[in-house]
């Protein structure tokens, strides 16, 4: 969602702001902003709509300086995305706020605000937050307990920092339900949304907890908790290494990122294998005996990683027999479900800090669920540090907005998990055994797939002047195909759904012509034989069919049918291995219709609002 930076020093902290931004861009953004104390104690603001980039150069006409400021990159929630909405907002032109979240009652508290005399220049929530601080100042309180109090009358879902001309040594940062992490340096303090901002400048991070209010100046950092006392948090040293939020020699982030997999996949089997085994310690040292208790699963998720929900639900029930269900966590949350304490409530999410995730996994607390666990690809996440287990998936940072090296890590976690659940149940040593050897081979079953890139590339050019396109999957592979279907529409803008190919004379045969190219995922399985049947009605429709299979499927390519066909894939490593050419064929049809393939529009790369 949006990004925030702060710094306080003894140097110039602009350029530490700019490079926090920039690496901040991949979560996606409308406008820009910066704010910073200058030498004579006054506040100087610049902001725009647009890219980071137009920042940079509107301070290159007009230059800032200051060892106090704050930085944001918004994704528009309330108001256009236009230079008078940019953060920061300020209140007297001495005190600026930056925000990431949604305030809900700021329709309320802006009617009190203007009824005390202020005026407002935005249609934001944010500006809100501004003028409370400001009238709790001029109250008599100091800053940080003005901030405090309020935030205690805010409603919704916040990260913010918040500085004072009359205060240039010092950043006020408070979170509720929005990541918040503070950066201690040598002489200089930070605040970030994300440590990836801060990679350059420090490793030694502390992540805020809900309701927490930090007071952060060059000799000390104080946390203020919840209940208005002093509390310690831990300080943590990041893992995450400068270069790897870098390009390198790639293109753009997202072929960086699906170049990335076979590492990723080894990453996250590394020390959780032995012999044919799974180590079940690998989900936490209290993971035996909450397993054991286990009958049934409960999966929450959001957009990709609901998908690879999907995908956990034929393997949870088809190789442990376990019964399991999959909801998307918005929906989940507000829903009465029936719970019982014997089900394992599974959430799954990249950044840890997915609003609707955290919502829904607290529903379930609440209502009467069992033990949680995260399949997270950030160990300091709020849903980590919230759930009884967890099993970090290893993909190290995804700057990418479309996910893809996160999504097939999530896959193999999860995989881990059906087998450490399912020897309790219908798994036997025998089915381990196997899954462990077809997970130990992955990687560079991986690679092999990968190679396939230019062929992919060459097909990819056909879809350009497209504007629909229909997914086919069965059984396990229809969730693979759902998730093809989104990687092409967020990165190509090309309308994409999928079906299980079944359900194709249920109605969507009706859309099928010559324009409507139709891409089916097709492993020589079980069900091979039933999607032949299936591909055939679209045929005979004129549909043009891009058919993915593996190893004599006995599939005759046609001048319109076109196979694309992968090398043997063992069945329970299938749908990781399926989703990387839909993955490719999504970036390289991106590339050719010049999209924005890492920052497609109108979305953001973690989603810390509802």
């Amino acid at each position: 969602m949006c990004g925030i930076v702060g710094a306080v020093g003894e140097r110039d902290i602009v350029p530490v702001l700019m490079e926090g931004l920039r690496r901040l861009e991949y979560r996606g953004y409308d406008s820009a902003g910066v704010a910073v104390v200058d030498e004579g104690a006054t506040l100087e603001r610049r902001r725009t709509s647009g890219k980071v980039s137009r920042l940079s150069g509107m301070l290159d006409a007009e230059p800032l300086r200051g060892t106090l400021g704050i930085a944001h990159t918004r994704w528009a929630t309330h108001g256009v995305p236009s230079e008078r909405n940019a953060h920061p907002h300020v209140s007297r032109e001495a005190i600026a706020v930056v925000h990431n979240g949604i305030i809900e009652n700021h329709e309320e508290l802006r009617r009190q605000l203007v009824n005390d005399g202020y005026e407002f220049a935005s249609d934001t929530d944010t500006e809100v937050i501004a003028k409370l601080v400001d009238r709790c100042v001029n109250e008599g309180r100091d800053l940080t307990e003005a901030v405090f109090a309020a935030t205690r009358m805010l409603r919704g879902a916040y990260a913010i920092g918040v500085i004072d001309a009359e205060h240039p040594d010092r950043i006020v940062g408070a979170r509720l339900g929005c990541p918040l992490a503070i950066g201690l340096g040598e002489g200089e303090h930070f605040i970030a949304s994300d440590v990836a901002a801060l990679i350059p400048v420090t490793r030694r991070f502390v992540h805020l907890e809900d309701g927490d209010v930090a007071d952060i100046r060059l000799g000390r950092v104080s946390v203020t908790g919840l209940a208005g006392r002093p509390v310690a948090r831990p300080v943590a040293v990041s893992r995450v290494s400068a270069d790897a939020v870098e390009r390198g020699r790639y293109r753009h982030y997202m072929q960086k990122e699906i170049f990335e997999q076979p590492d990723a996949i080894s990453a996250t089997l590394e020390g959780r294998l032995s012999g044919e085994r799974v180590l079940e310690a690998a989900f936490g040292p209290e993971a035996g005996r909450i397993f054991d208790g286990i009958a049934r699963v409960q999966i929450v998720a959001c957009g990709t990683s609901h998908y690879a929900g999907m995908v956990a639900r034929n393997w949870f029930e088809g190789l442990a027999g376990i019964p399991c269900r999959v909801e998307v966590a918005s929906e989940f949350r507000y829903r009465h479900p029936v719970a019982s304490k014997d089900t394992l409530v599974v959430s799954i999410s990249q950044s840890g800090e997915t609003a609707d995730t955290l919502g829904a996994t607290r529903s379930a607390k609440h209502r009467g669920f069992g033990p949680t666990l995260a399949i997270c690809n950030t160990p300091e996440s709020a849903l980590v540090r919230e759930s009884e287990l967890a099993l970090m998936i290893r993909a190290g940072p995804e700057i990418g907005v479309a996910s893809t090296k996160t999504f097939v890590a999530s896959l193999v976690a999860l995989l881990l998990l059906v087998v450490a659940l399912g020897r309790r149940h219908a798994l036997d040593a025998d089915s381990e055994a196997r899954i462990v050897a077809q997970l130990r081979g992955l990687p560079d079953l991986c690679r092999r797939v990968l190679a396939l890139d230019e062929k992919i590339s060459l097909l990819a050019r056909r879809f350009i002047h497209k504007q629909h396109a229909l997914f086919l999957g069965r059984g396990v592979q229809f969730p693979v195909a759902l998730e093809g279907a989104l990687k092409l529409k967020e990165i190509s803008y090309i309308h994409a759904e999928a079906y299980p190919a079944g359900e194709l004379k249920h109605g969507p045969l009706a859309l099928v012509d010559s324009e409507m190219p139709v891409v089916a995922v097709a492993p020589n399985d079980g069900l091979l034989e039933k999607l032949k049947s299936n591909l055939e009605e679209v045929r005979a429709r004129g549909g043009e069919l891009y058919v993915l299979t593996d190893g004599n499927a006995g599939v005759v390519p046609t001048p319109t049918l076109h196979v694309l066909e992968l090398p043997p894939v063992g069945a329970h490593v299938a749908p990781i291995a399926f989703a990387i050419p839909l993955q490719l064929l999504a970036y390289h049809v991106a590339v050719e219709k010049g999209t924005d393939v890492d920052q497609p529009r109108n979305l953001a790369k973690s989603v810390t609002v509802e």
